[in-house]
């Protein structure tokens, strides 16, 4: 796995999210909440296990995004899940 000591991840984790800055320098953006899945990084992906169960779990509900404002701001109409995870570094698979 390469170093992410002086990366920055604007990609989420666990959905594929790319817009905030989640990772920086190796540390969570404890300010940054996913606006898709919800996820909070440092709590469900800190861990390959961690965000795999916490994607499945929020995948298998539906894949709900965070609210209902956030879907609004975020969410095209032509929005593809599949397209999205697309965006996941492969470490984190």
């Amino acid at each position: 796995m390469a170093s992410t000591e002086n990366e920055t991840e604007t990609v989420c984790r666990v959905c594929g999210f790319d817009g905030e800055v989640f990772w920086e320098g190796g540390w969570p953006n404890e300010a940054a909440i996913c606006p898709c899945c919800g996820n909070e990084p440092d709590v469900g992906d800190a861990s390959v296990m961690g965000l795999r169960n916490y994607r499945g779990y929020w995948v298998g509900h539906g894949a709900p995004w965070d609210s209902p404002s956030a879907e609004r701001k975020h969410k095209r109409q032509d929005w593809d899940l599949l397209k999205q995870m697309e965006n996941i570094p492969p470490q984190w698979r």
